[in-house]
């Protein structure tokens, strides 16, 4: 019983945090497309060459995670602006996820 208990908890932890919390890869792309293609389209660095959203280079940089994409994004970094104060923390987690599920792709 407690191992039924155990597997259900874990299940549903899983299940509803995936839900909740499941980016809009749709809407990532049309950010994406509207604010960072002017730099990184194709997954490229139009500015800095060797750090392009390719997933080497991503993972190379510690840069393969929402959390840091996202901390990037909101905060810029050289030549990058900030885009915390124009897009909403929502649209920022969606192109994240994009450019993360991108970079699996190879773009």
């Amino acid at each position: 019983m407690k191992l039924l208990s155990a597997l259900f908890f874990i299940f549903n932890t899983f299940f509803f945090s995936a839900q909740c919390f499941a980016a809009d890869l749709e809407a990532g792309e049309q950010i994406f497309t509207a604010n960072c293609s002017a730099c990184h389209a194709g997954g490229n660095n139009a500015i800095m060459p060797e750090k392009t959203l390719k997933e080497d280079v991503l993972e190379n940089n510690g840069m393969k995670s929402i959390e840091a994409i996202t901390t990037q994004v909101k905060n810029g970094k050289n030549a990058m602006p900030a885009f915390g104060g124009r897009l909403a923390d929502e649209d920022i987690d969606n192109v994240a996820s994009y450019v993360l599920s991108q970079a699996a792709k190879g773009w």
